[in-house]
């Protein structure tokens, strides 16, 4: 799965006043990326505000990804849930032929224990007719997937060939790398922490920011598996602060409020989210122009 390695984009969903889907800036979205250097596409994961969306206008940006994509980067369809049984349901009736995997979230607000986490995994795995990435993300999901756990699933569960892990914690990202198959994909689901974790042995991200900045965020990871320690780091640094600022009130309000600043989407966001605010706007303005 050496296509997965890299900067994968966990793309945003761009509304239109009315807020229905945007798919002309979607479209046009995809495109940005492919010429801008980006590895693969995540569609519908958390900052695509899936949460939000109907089953048709889920149907209706996979489509748009799709053709505007026309084969020419790898894509990643996030499925994921906390009952497991629906999600094994999802798995099998919806139609991957475009996709090289599915990313799938951890169970969120049931609060399984470590076992009920493999098991949900292992049930996935036996049902999904493509690769899985586990998505560890314990600021929304209120659970951790220990590495114990993740090397029990590697071995149990070959469909299953990585994890984004979003735990925020580089040293469970090291014992994680430390613990793991070598072909097995630790990816950084954490924009922040991704230099120091690619430089551990980890094999690149799933990025909001990459959506932003995407030339320099990918070669910046680039130069982080090649090794070359110190260039990277330049474009970290260069980039960091805006990490900061898409963040600040929660994502996706903030990478949208980058790129409407782009003039690539509006700044448009469904409730319960809200719009970024106008100082944090400034903010961002200031950066880009800076940047």
């Amino acid at each position: 799965m050496n296509k997965l390695t890299g900067t994968g984009v966990a793309l945003i969903t761009p509304f239109n006043d009315d807020l229905s889907v945007d798919v002309n800036a979607l479209s046009g979205l995809v495109k940005n990326q492919i010429e801008n250097g980006i590895d693969y596409l995540v569609v519908l994961g958390t900052t695509g505000e899936t949460a939000t969306l109907s089953s048709e206008e889920k149907k209706l940006v996979i489509s748009t990804v799709i053709e505007a994509n026309n084969g020419k980067l790898p894509l990643v369809l996030g499925i994921g849930g906390n009952n497991t049984h629906a999600v094994v349901e999802e798995l099998k009736s919806t139609d991957l032929s475009a996709f090289a995997a599915v990313l799938s979230v951890s169970p969120y607000y049931n609060k399984p224990t470590q076992e009920g986490i493999y098991q949900h995994y292992k049930m996935l795995a036996e049902a999904s007719p493509k690769p899985i990435i586990i998505y560890n993300v314990p600021g929304r999901t209120a659970s951790n997937i220990l590495p114990a756990t993740v090397l029990r699933i590697a071995k149990d569960c070959p469909n299953i060939i990585g994890i984004k892990e979003a735990a925020g914690d580089i040293v469970q990202a090291m014992r994680l790398t430390a613990v793991l198959p070598e072909e097995f994909l630790v990816i950084s689901g954490d924009d922040m922490v991704t230099l120091p974790m690619i430089l551990a042995g980890g094999h690149g991200v799933i990025s909001v920011i990459g959506q932003g900045f995407p030339s320099e965020f990918s070669e910046m990871v680039r130069l982080g598996l090649a090794g070359n320690v110190k260039e990277a780091y330049k474009l970290h640094y260069k980039i960091a602060p805006s990490i900061d600022l898409i963040f600040a009130e929660g994502n996706p309000a903030g990478i949208k409020a980058l790129l409407a600043l782009k003039g690539l989407v509006e700044n448009k966001v469904r409730l319960p989210l809200v719009a970024a605010s106008g100082s944090l706007v400034n903010d961002l303005k200031n950066f880009i122009e800076k940047f």
